[in-house]
C-alpha cells in the first residue's frame, strides 16, 4: 500500500493551521471576560442605561466609600494639622481595615489589596521626601499611562472604546460600521479629555505645593467625573448599537 500524500491540503497541515485561530479565540475570549469584570462591563453597550446598574459600575456604597475615604481623609488630616506623616498614615490604616473586612465577608478582596498598594506606595513617597505633594504622584502615573494608551488607539485607528465594547458584544466588525465607528471614537476621545483634565488642573496644584487642594480636586474630578463619562459612554454606544439592532 502506498502512503497517503501529505501536501499543503494534508489533514495534518489543516490540523495545525487551525490552532492559531483556536488561540486567537482564547485570547479574545480572555479579554473579554477581563473587560466583563470590569467597571465598564456593567454597563453593557446596547442595554438600556440604569441607575442601578450605574450603581455597580462604581462599586456601589463599598466601592464608593473604599475609593473616597482616603481622600476625604487625607484632605481633613492634612487642613488641620499640616504634618505629612498623619495624612497619609491614617488613610492608610483604613485602606488596611477595608481588606480586613472584605477578608472577614469573603467578599472579593482584590479591589481592597490593589487600593492598599497604591496608598502604601503613595505615603511611603510622601513620607520618604516629606511632602505631602508626592502622595498624589502615583496617580498621576495611572492618569498619564491611560492618556497615551487611549491616544496610542486612535492613532492606530483602534480607539479603546470601540476595541471593549467589542469584547463585551462580540461585535469584532465594528470598525466596518461608519456609525459605530464614529461614535465609538468620539466616545474614546471624551475619556482622553478626562484624563487630560485631571492631569492639566492637578500637575499645576502639586508644582505649586498646594496639597489640599490637590487633594479637594482628586475628590471632585475622581469618582464623580467617571461616574458621570461613564453614563455619557453608555448613552452614545447604546444609541448605535440599538439603532443598529432595529
Amino acid at each position: 500500500m502506498t502512503s497517503a500524500p501529505t501536501g499543503p491540503g494534508s489533514a495534518d497541515e489543516r490540523d495545525a493551521g487551525s490552532e492559531e485561530p483556536d488561540e486567537r479565540e482564547q485570547v479574545r475570549e480572555a479579554l473579554a471576560a477581563a473587560a466583563r469584570q470590569s467597571g465598564f462591563g456593567l454597563v453593557r453597550p446596547g442595554e438600556r442605561p440604569t441607575a442601578k446598574a450605574l450603581w455597580a459600575a462604581v462599586g456601589g456604597v463599598r466601592g464608593l466609600v473604599e475609593s473616597l475615604l482616603p481622600g476625604f481623609l487625607f484632605l481633613v488630616v492634612f487642613t488641620i494639622t499640616g504634618e505629612v506623616a498623619p495624612s497619609v498614615l491614617i488613610p492608610a490604616a483604613v485602606a488596611v481595615i477595608f481588606v480586613i473586612v472584605r477578608a472577614v465577608t469573603r467578599s472579593p478582596i482584590v479591589p481592597a489589596v490593589v487600593g492598599l498598594v497604591g496608598i502604601a506606595l503613595s505615603a511611603g513617597l510622601a513620607l520618604f521626601t516629606g511632602r505631602a505633594e508626592e502622595n498624589f504622584v502615583l496617580g498621576f502615573i495611572i492618569n498619564a499611562v491611560w492618556l497615551i494608551a487611549l491616544l496610542v488607539s486612535l492613532v492606530i485607528r483602534r480607539p479603546l472604546v470601540g476595541v471593549i465594547a467589542g469584547l463585551l458584544t462580540g461585535d469584532h466588525a465594528w470598525r466596518e460600521d461608519p456609525a459605530k465607528r464614529t461614535v465609538l471614537t468620539v466616545t474614546t476621545w471624551l475619556w482622553v479629555a478626562m484624563f487630560a483634565l485631571r492631569l492639566g488642573v492637578q500637575v499645576p496644584l502639586y508644582l505649586a505645593s498646594q496639597a489640599a487642594a490637590l487633594a479637594a480636586t482628586k475628590l471632585v474630578m475622581g469618582v464623580p467625573l467617571y461616574a458621570a463619562l461613564l453614563w455619557v459612554t453608555w448613552l452614545m454606544v447604546r444609541s448605535v448599537y440599538a439603532r443598529r439592532a432595529a
